[in-house]
Order: C-alpha cells, then structure tokens, then sequence
C-alpha cells in the first residue's frame, strides 16, 4: 500500500475522506459496513497436494494463499535447541494493478514481518518440540503467503491464512537409531502450535475508528495500526504501518477494540477450520 499525506493527495481525496468521516460518524461504511464490522470471511485448507499444509483465506474480497513446507536441518547455532520458521509474503501482479512483477517491494517485506511478528512474539509454534535431535537436526518450516486477489487488509487475512496453513498441516515423523536419523514412512505428526494468533488493523480518521479497511479507506485514513492478539487476548505485536499520529486514548481504544474482534475472528476461524477438517 502506497500511503501520502492528505495535503498531497488532491481534492477529490480529500471530499471522499470527508464522506467517509460523516459516514463513520452516522454507523455507517461506504461499502454498508458498521465501522468496527469484519466482511465475510472464508477459509479452505489442504488446497495444495504436494504442500505440508495449505490454505486459502477470503476477507471479502482479499484472498491469499498460504502454503507450508516442512525440511530437516540443522539449528540456528544461538538456538541450538529450536526449530525454524521463516515467513515469505509476495503480492502476485495479478491481485492488483498496483503490484508490480519483480523483486519484493516495501510492502511484501511489511507483510512478511507483520506475519513472522504475529507468530514468533506470539510463541505460536512450539518451536522446541520442533528439534529431532538437539543441537544437531531440527524442522525447519517454512511459510509462504501469495495474495492472490487484493481489496484491502491483507495483513489480517495473511495471518489467518497462515495459521490455518499451520494448524491443518502436518510434519513428517523421524526417529533415531542407532545414532543416525530416519524417516518413519507414512507417518506424520501435527505441527505443535502453543497458541492461534490472529491480526486487527485499525484505522483512524480525525477521532472515529474503523476495522478491516477497505482500499478507499485506506487511502485517507490518517493512521492505522495492526495488533496482533494471542489466544489469551494478549497483544503480542503491533505495527504501526502509516505515517500520522494516533493519540495515546484513541490507541487504548483501538487496543480494546482489537481485543475483541480479535476473539470474534478467532471464533471464525477455528469454526470455519473445523468445518474444513471434516470434509478432508
């Protein structure tokens, strides 16, 4: 997302601010929407046969893909004891006419960290069940995220499309014997997950919030922030990811109301999840 101050960016942006702002004071979205109301959320795993866990994710009409792959390494020598996981987001030209083929942008790397953030602060992989042998073989997993269809907020639907990536995959099982590590074919094991995080972003303009912003929104938004929330509504991370200045009492606000969508998405995902489950 490309984001300019409002004195630069025209007066036909600043009349849609303005109606965004009256609208928000009324209850009200430009696209129907409550301010503090998610749109629909879909999720379908196993959607990629050769990945070790898959998943694509809708938040309306943003929609991303997110596959795992899982490898046997050697640890980080700091962390000789842990597993690995590393995040990777690429915004695929084909979502929007503002992603541009080529080396990750700016905002491939914002989101690839938002996600590595969500996860690692979180403590959302049980990263020392992932050592086969201590200070010597371990997984390594790593997390792809494609956006495949962009309309705003692609940090939140990348979060979830990463845990549900993660919690409907699998890690192949080893053993060891005889001093040497092998494959037991045929056998798999869950990815040990400690906690489901998940993503709010708030938006700001003047002193009225607004959550999951479509793209006209996030355009004249003053700021926004992406808080991401453990299980136990605790924030784990937080990203400011405009310029703008939020005060600190619409911060605590914006925090409090994270809070709470946090839980309803996680409601959403994890019942959206079961009904995937079941169908595999």
């Amino acid at each position: 997302m490309s984001y300019t101050a409002i004195g630069e960016r025209g007066y036909a942006a600043k009349i849609t601010r303005n109606r965004i702002y009256e609208l928000l004071r009324e209850g009200r979205r430009i696209d129907g929407r409550e301010p503090l109301e998610y749109r629909r959320i879909t999720v379908k795993t196993g959607v990629v046969e050769k990945a070790d866990g898959s998943a694509i994710v809708s938040l309306g009409s943003t929609k991303i893909l997110t596959g795992v792959k899982v490898e046997v390494g050697s640890p980080y020598p700091d962390r000789p004891n842990e597993g690995v996981f590393t995040v990777n987001a690429e915004l695929l030209p084909l979502a929007s006419k503002s992603f541009e083929a080529g080396p990750p942008d700016e905002r491939a790397v914002e989101l690839s960290r938002v996600v590595d953030r969500c996860l690692r602060e979180s403590h959302a992989i049980d990263l020392e069940s992932l050592a086969i042998v201590k200070g010597e073989k371990v997984y390594m997993i790593y997390i792809d995220c494609y956006v495949l269809d962009y309309d705003g907020n692609y940090f939140d639907t990348s979060v979830l499309s990463a845990v549900a990536a993660l919690m409907s995959g699998s890690l192949p099982k080893y053993r060891v014997a005889d001093g040497k590590v092998e494959k037991v074919e045929g056998e798999r094991i869950p990815i040990p997950l400690k906690t489901i995080p998940v993503s709010v972003t708030i938006g700001l303009i003047k002193d009225m919030l607004l959550v999951d912003p479509i793209p006209i929104e996030e355009n004249v938004v003053d700021t926004s922030i992406i808080a991401g929330y453990t299980s136990d509504s605790v924030v784990a991370a937080l990203q400011k990811n405009t310029p703008g200045f939020m005060p600190v009492d619409l911060l605590k606000k914006a925090l409090e109301i994270g809070k709470l969508k946090s839980q309803e998405l996680r409601g959403k995902l994890l019942e959206s999840l079961g009904h995937a489950l079941e169908k595999q």
